[in-house]
């Protein structure tokens, strides 16, 4: 799913327009049904409403669901706020329409007038600003939206929370709502840490804008969904063998460190590669053949640590650094191996602090490598940034420039490609914030790679994958008690799910 900035949905929303036919104002009406709609479903007990409107779309869409609230059942204060008498013309046809309805209350606020109280237990509908914003809300605004804050009732925003910027970092103040509708696709904001806060819960519903639009239209930034996803994947046919799924190295482990290169090894294995061969440390022999009597050993006769050098062939695919440990040894044999390997790789946990240790190796990395860093590991590789939108650039920037993949982890896990584009995961969960977890992540993508799936399609696959076995294991065990290893063992049930 292509995200789009706020001057494309602005244009989305007029294309639509032009070209299903429909009235603007019957597109707001299909808007603010599928919010009633979507508030209906999500608080059925929540029978008092407050909905607080501006005096544009956002304000007209806030309006046009009270009304739609009120004809279900629900007990709706609609308070007006604005500066002046100005208002959109869908606007002042959603009030005109309101004010027919017996029972639901409307109410004036400008500027000095006092705020009404707010009891905790109604529902709030944040309808004063929409995606169109672009400059921080002072004055008579912020105190509006600073009232709805303190007042400690639910609050459900219509399309985004009033005062945050949809593709852009926001400044001043903005809604803190639990629950966000935004409408047809996300907002790219949705999708930044630091705007958890504001838009709480979010979920989206499509209001039937042109799909031409859509297609037509390009983007740099994607959302991936499993019909995506599953079409990804590569069909296995009956005469199909071990041969055929390729052979993936895993040079990982460290004394003390052996978990991570088990784990890395038994996500290989369960995304589907055929053969997976452990290079390992001697001190990690036992655990190795222990835990994973599927994974052939390759014991390095040292004691504690890998010195190298590494296989340079023969292989499909390579993960390297889990549990690795940065050694001088170690490093040096990495080195070598970036410069000399045959077969794609995935560089993650040490070996990609020995690449920020030694930044000079960046450019020499194979096009199509793919790096997997958490967010300090991407600071330690690139430099920081003041906040998510200039990492994100920062990151497609780099991804770009040295003609490979970048995995950025978090809660929406970013892939940014050679062509420049992000895409984000829609699967996942806080449960996944336990150590190992990225090894896992970290053999998966290796595991792909040895199928013969291309660097791209590895990535999209393995981070989707990766992050619904984690959302079934947690379903079933809690995100508390969610382990890495629980999301080797529901990879199974997940490719299961992606023939759904």
């Amino acid at each position: 799913m292509k995200l789009f900035n706020a001057a494309q949905i602005r244009q989305w929303d007029a294309y639509t327009i032009q070209h299903e036919p429909i009235d603007s104002i019957d597109l707001m009406e299909r808007a603010s049904r599928v919010f009633a709609a979507w508030i209906e479903k999500q608080a059925p007990d929540r029978k008092q409403v407050a909905a607080f409107c501006g005096p544009g779309n956002n304000g007209g869409d806030g309006l046009a669901a009270s009304r739609m609230l009120a004809e279900r059942g629900y007990q709706v204060r609609v308070y007006c706020c604005q500066e002046n008498q100005d208002r959109s013309e869908d606007n002042q046809i959603n009030l005109d329409r309101l004010r027919l309805i017996p029972g639901a209350g409307v109410h004036f606020i400008y500027p000095g007038d006092p705020l009404p109280e707010i009891h905790p237990d109604w529902l709030v509908l944040d309808g004063l600003f929409g995606s169109g914003l672009n400059r921080p809300l002072k004055g008579f605004w912020a105190g509006v939206i600073e009232h709805l804050n303190r007042a400690g009732a639910t609050i459900a925003a219509i399309d985004i929370p009033s005062g945050l910027f949809a593709d852009q970092p926001s400044e001043g103040p903005h809604i803190q709502a639990e629950w966000t509708l935004s409408f047809e696709i996300p907002k790219t904001a949705f999708l930044m840490a630091e705007n958890q806060d504001a838009v709480g819960l979010w979920s989206f519903r499509s209001i039937g804008l042109a799909a031409g639009f859509a297609a037509e239209t390009p983007s740099n930034n994607y959302f991936n969904l499993r019909r995506e996803i599953a079409a990804l994947r590569k069909k296995r046919r009956k005469h199909d063998h071990k041969g055929t799924f390729g052979h993936a190295l895993i040079i990982a482990g460290s004394y003390g460190k052996m978990g991570a290169a088990v784990l890395s090894a038994k996500g290989a294995l369960k995304a589907g590669a055929g053969l997976v061969t452990a290079r390992i440390p001697e001190c990690g022999y036992a655990a190795m053949q222990t835990a994973l009597p599927e994974v052939m050993a390759d014991a390095e006769r040292s004691a504690d640590i890998l010195k190298g050098p590494f296989p340079d062939a023969g292989y499909q695919a390579a993960a390297i650094g889990p549990g690795l440990g940065t050694a001088e040894e170690t490093g040096n044999a990495v080195r070598r191996l970036i410069q000399e390997a045959e077969f794609p790789m995935v560089l993650d946990a040490d070996a990609l602090n020995l690449l920020a240790r030694n930044p000079g190796w960046l450019e020499g990395l194979p096009a199509n490598t793919i790096l997997t860093p958490h967010p300090k590991e991407f600071e330690r590789l690139f430099g920081p940034t003041p906040n998510s939108f200039e990492r994100l650039d920062l990151l497609r920037n780099k991804a770009r420039h040295l003609g490979i993949y970048i995995v950025l982890k978090g809660a929406f896990t970013c892939i940014a490609t050679p062509e420049g584009n992000c895409y984000f995961n829609s699967t996942g969960n806080p449960g996944m914030g336990t150590g190992g977890s990225g090894d896992v992540l970290t053999g998966i993508l290796a595991g792909l790679l040895a199928q013969g799936y291309t660097a791209g399609e590895a990535c999209l696959l393995g981070v989707y994958l990766h992050g619904l076995a984690g959302d079934l294991a947690a379903a079933e065990l809690s995100q508390e008690a969610l382990t890495a290893g629980d999301i080797c063992n529901y990879l199974g049930k997940a490719y299961q799910l992606l023939d759904q």
